[in-house]
């Protein structure tokens, strides 16, 4: 989806081409076939649900076509993983692949180890206490997340670097969007992002199963997988978009 001249271009098929995704639940179904994917078009030629869908329909608000509010669905259907995975944008896992982008991606580490080992940020640090312990099925409105780990006015800088720093490393996945609700529990304002770990979606044992193996092994799986979808992808643009080392 470039922007030229201030005007973003999508890229998509015809409704009649056999490409084409109609639905949510076909979208989700060719998630689940190809395993991952980004929403936008990207380097990867073919490598995005941008390209497989009708570009009028997008930002339409119609839930039935436009793959926009799709990507609400889906992230609250809890079939596929949905986050900033690609290159810092948004994109799907499947639940069959996550693991190895955990691997990959955690380097093997659980959060709290990672800390330990001083490879965490304080910021990182904050926002992922409040998912340890008796709170690790917690899920948290992005206004609620950021004024509860202390950023905003007066305090930590750079929420949204910080959490998509976290999405980019698997630990934390979007659950929903949902509209705040006022102190008469009546929702108001546009849907916003609800965080939660993927474990919450999927439990620990399968969300960190792939830890059996080496991260590379994991990243070697992926990009062997990938040479087989996408042959016309280099290795660099693979290693960009797909984020291996």
């Amino acid at each position: 989806m470039p922007n030229e001249n201030g005007t973003w271009i999508m890229y998509g098929v015809s409704w009649n081409d056999p490409e084409c995704l109609h639905s949510v639940d076909e979208a989700i179904d060719y998630i689940n076939e190809v395993g991952f994917l980004p929403l936008f078009k990207n380097d990867i030629p073919g490598f995005s649900i941008e390209e497989r869908t009708v570009p009028k329909y997008w930002w339409c608000g119609n839930p039935d076509v436009d793959p926009w509010e799709w990507r609400e669905l889906i992230a609250r259907s809890g079939k596929v993983a949905y986050g900033k995975f690609f290159d810092k944008k948004a994109g799907f896992i499947s639940k069959k692949w996550l693991p190895y982008f955990v691997n990959v991606r955690r380097d093997g580490y659980d959060f709290d180890a990672l800390w330990e080992d001083g490879k965490a940020s304080a910021k990182q640090r904050k926002i992922m206490n409040l998912f340890a312990e008796e709170n690790e099925d917690a899920e948290y409105y992005s206004n609620e997340l950021k004024a509860q780990a202390g950023f905003g006015k007066g305090g930590e800088k750079n929420f949204d670097g910080t959490i998509t720093g976290l999405q980019m490393q698997t630990y934390l996945c979007v659950r929903d969007f949902r509209q705040r609700k006022n102190k008469l529990g009546e929702e108001y304002g546009w849907p916003i992002a609800i965080y939660c770990t993927p474990e919450h979606l999927w439990g620990y044992k399968h969300v960190t199963k792939a830890y059996s193996e080496a991260p590379q092994e994991s990243a070697d799986r992926i990009m062997k997988y990938m040479n087989e979808v996408y042959p016309i992808a280099t290795e660099k643009q693979i290693k960009k978009i797909v984020g291996l080392k």
